[in-house]
């Protein structure tokens, strides 16, 4: 009955001065918004960059050409092709965990459909490729086996190339040209959307390996089953290192690479690059609430003045209530109940204006928000910790009044 008595006491002291003490929250008001808008924009941006480089698929790593070295010359990365879809036969075969190994080349082409033309990216692969992206096709079929092995002239078509060149109307069964080839379109891709580079990963167009390599973009590899890279899929991210460290040494073996010789491939870890650019976003995210919180404590120092100065004010008062029986500790609960009650109303208002900040934007920027229950908690929590906290040397004053004394002043 006590504490209902004090929290009663401490709004009638609230509400009889509301501008001061909304003006004392507007610290605490401004500290929480501030935390729930930052931490709500941090954690879209985190969410964005996980599902931006989650959509390249799980457990991942891609091979590359490394440095050529011709006549003494070093080329560099990527010059000349060094890798064949032999490797990645051998990857699929040799190394353990890998559930499939995704040869692949790729180029810049116009796709002409009737009188529409679309410039986009082509890209010639297997079978493989479907698993390892974790890419469904939205409409029609993938490849088969025998399209691929034949290197048949059909082709699969992103959402955005479909979109550009025919619309409304259903591309199935329709002929496009690729460099004055004709090929069948048989499947739409399902959309992928931005990659984490910013880039429309469904802007793009498939046909099978040896069709991309004979009639499309063979000018580049000109070495019979040549390839631009690999993508490897592995079962789980725990067989990811050790099949690395397996996939070299198949390599150097293939590519007869001895002693101290350089590498003529490179291998990437795309789920290590994915975790390090989430943990970067947490990290700024993390960042964002630690300064937005210093407005918090600004708010908390703002409640210990004002405490001070009701204090001061209620002197008398004070005195009165020591002199008519109530103990110390009554005095030094009410005035905390006080304080707390005063940061955590800000804190609640605090947090309407931080969802509708971060709502807004989303809206106008186009930039992700997420507004997470344990922000809302944690920010509420903090906020009733500042009050107790900033209140507490305010509330202790005035429990150690002496009530002669205090009755004595004007």
């Amino acid at each position: 009955m006590r504490l209902i008595e004090a929290i009663r006491s401490a709004l009638s002291a609230i509400m009889a001065n509301a501008l001061r003490s909304l003006l004392t929250m507007l610290g605490i008001v401004i500290g929480v918004a501030a935390v729930i808008a930052m931490v709500a924009i941090g954690s879209g941006a985190r969410n964005l960059v996980d599902s931006q480089i989650r959509s390249l698929g799980a457990n991942l790593a891609i091979v590359t050409p490394g440095n050529v070295t011709q006549g003494g010359a070093r080329l560099g990365a990527g010059a000349a092709s060094s890798l064949t879809d032999e490797d990645a036969h051998a990857i699929r075969r040799e190394v353990d965990g890998v559930v499939a190994a995704a040869p692949f080349v790729q180029g810049g082409t116009q796709v002409v459909a009737g009188g529409s033309n679309w410039g986009t990216r082509i890209y010639g692969i297997d079978g493989d490729w479907f698993s390892a992206r974790e890419w469904d096709v939205a409409a029609g079929r993938t490849f088969d086996p025998e399209e691929v092995r034949r290197g048949d002239i059909v082709i699969l078509l992103g959402q955005t190339v479909a979109r550009n060149l025919f619309g409304e109307d259903d591309p199935i069964g329709q002929t496009v040209r690729v460099r004055n080839v004709p090929f069948r379109v048989i499947g739409v891709m399902a959309p992928k959307g931005q990659s984490a580079f910013g880039q429309d990963q469904d802007d793009v167009v498939f046909v099978p390996l040896d069709a991309g390599r004979r009639r499309v973009i063979g000018r580049n590899y000109a070495k019979d089953g040549s390839v631009g890279s690999i993508f490897v899929k592995f079962a789980d991210e725990s067989d990811i290192e050790p099949g690395i460290a397996s996939m070299t040494e198949l390599l150097r073996q293939r590519h007869r690479i001895i002693g101290e010789q350089e590498d003529d491939f490179s291998i990437r870890n795309l789920t290590e690059i994915a975790n390090t650019a989430s943990a970067s976003a947490n990290t700024l995210s993390m960042l964002l609430a630690a300064v937005a919180a210093v407005s918090l404590l600004v708010g908390g120092i703002g409640i210990m003045n004002i405490m001070l100065v009701s204090v001061t004010e209620r002197t008398r008062e004070i005195g009165l209530r020591l002199a008519v029986g109530a103990r110390p500790r009554d005095i030094l609960s009410q005035f905390l109940i006080e304080a707390t009650t005063l940061s955590t109303i800000g804190g609640a208002l605090g947090i309407g204006l931080g969802a509708g900040a971060a709502y807004l934007v989303a809206q106008l920027a186009g930039w992700p928000s997420l507004v997470s229950t344990n922000a809302i908690m944690i920010a509420v929590g903090f906020s009733a910790l500042v009050g107790i906290f900033f209140g507490f040397y305010p509330a202790q004053r005035a429990a150690k009044l002496d009530p002669i004394e205090a009755l004595r002043r004007e």
